[in-house]
């Protein structure tokens, strides 16, 4: 927990983050800047979506805040978590064992599909994120 010096009173690291994309995005530019976050952190954390779960709230809320759709936040930050996988895919491991290769004889060809496949994604996912409204969420009540 981290002490808000205004009040004295604490503030999560998840405000923190939430604040950071708050401010340094727009609603256009939200979509990519998310994409771009999502592939970096999924090169270095990769997990099978294992790390929403401390990511989502944040991520939604700067969503929410910033008035992009919910659905389209949760694709983008999912479709560019795929991208890191192209460098080090999971096929590549029987693939290695069966024919006898070395993963180095295996990367270049990943990393070219990386190269070409990034601006392609983040493009789409950028523009595709323009095709739905923003609609608050619904709070019981």
């Amino acid at each position: 927990m981290l002490t808000n010096a205004r009040n004295g009173a604490g503030t999560s690291a998840s405000d923190v983050i939430t604040h950071a994309f708050v401010s340094l995005n727009t609603t256009g530019s939200f979509p990519l800047s998310m994409g771009v976050y999502s592939a970096v952190l999924g090169f270095f954390v990769p997990s099978g979506g294992g790390k929403w779960l401390l990511e989502a709230p944040y991520v939604m809320q700067a969503a929410n805040e910033l008035k992009v759709h919910l659905g389209w936040a949760v694709m983008v930050y999912n479709a560019a978590e795929a991208l890191p996988n192209l460098i080090n895919p999971f096929w590549m491991l029987p693939l290695v064992g069966i024919l006898g290769l070395k993963a180095r004889d295996i990367v270049g060809f990943s990393f070219l599909q990386l190269l070409v496949h990034l601006p392609v994604v983040l493009f789409l996912l950028w523009a595709l994120a323009f095709t739905l409204t923003y609609h608050p969420p619904v709070v019981p009540g």
